[in-house]
């Protein structure tokens, strides 16, 4: 495998009114091509943040972020927003569909906003994207008239549309029944498996931690790698004992 995304001495910091706030602290991280990483950790531990550091959504303190050689960071905000709809797929907890749109609209919308939009070959990438999540029959309906778990399926097709080698989900089964989690969690398997697609996800969830090829604990802005559950839940127990 080759190291995809190269994180160094990246720092966030926040100004607020009640003084600075600091959201990360010198994270160092290379995350392998094809690797599903899980980042667990509580709410406001940093995770969010660490994605958008990621996907060039925020800019951050000081530091590089270089995914494929690139570093994002160092790009205009319009070549930074080109780069990640070409390059990089985003899945959001609240799904963010637009309401007055079908499934399949909402899935070709990204092609529209990259210059990708090809009427009958985003139509047909768009249903076999449905399809794989096994919604393809939804196609022409308006996500109101599917459940949760449908619409978050059709937010990973969206978020897939350009096929990206690169997937990042912000807590994307958080507010998922257990049985329609595990089926978003087979569905990422079989996008890293199947198709070589490189996953980062970020869950409060600890009990997830084993489910990842690799997972990180983040803990105060700060990331620490993890062997499995059970460590990162008595690590974070000790350092809590120890506040």
């Amino acid at each position: 495998m080759t190291n995809l995304i190269k994180i160094k001495n990246l720092n966030k910091t926040y100004s607020t009114a009640a003084g600075d706030f600091v959201a990360l602290k010198d994270i160092n991280l290379h995350i392998q091509a094809g690797e599903f990483l899980g980042v667990v950790g509580k709410s406001g531990a940093g995770k969010s943040t660490f994605l958008n550091m990621i996907n060039g959504v925020d800019q951050l303190t000081s530091g590089e972020v270089t995914v494929n050689d690139v570093s994002i960071h160092s790009l205009s905000e319009d070549a930074r927003a080109l780069w990640r709809s070409k390059n990089m797929g985003v899945v959001y907890q609240s799904f963010q569909l637009l309401p007055m749109l079908t499934l399949v609209e909402n899935i070709t919308l990204p092609m529209d906003l990259s210059d990708n939009f090809h009427p009958r070959k985003s139509r047909d990438r768009a249903l076999e994207l449905l399809k794989l999540m096994e919604l393809d029959e939804h196609a022409h309906k308006l996500p109101s008239f599917i459940s949760g778990g449908q619409q978050q399926r059709v937010a990973i097709a969206r978020a897939l549309a350009n096929d990206p080698p690169i997937l990042v989900a912000d807590e994307p089964t958080g507010s998922l029944d257990s049985i329609t989690a595990d089926h978003i969690f087979d569905v990422f398997e079989h996008l890293v498996t199947q198709q070589g697609k490189t996953i980062i996800m970020v869950t409060h969830d600890m009990a997830l931690a084993e489910k990842f090829s690799r997972s990180l604990n983040i803990v105060d802005g700060q990331l620490v790698e993890i062997a499995n559950a059970s460590e990162s839940i008595a690590m974070d127990h000790t350092i809590r004992m120890r506040k």
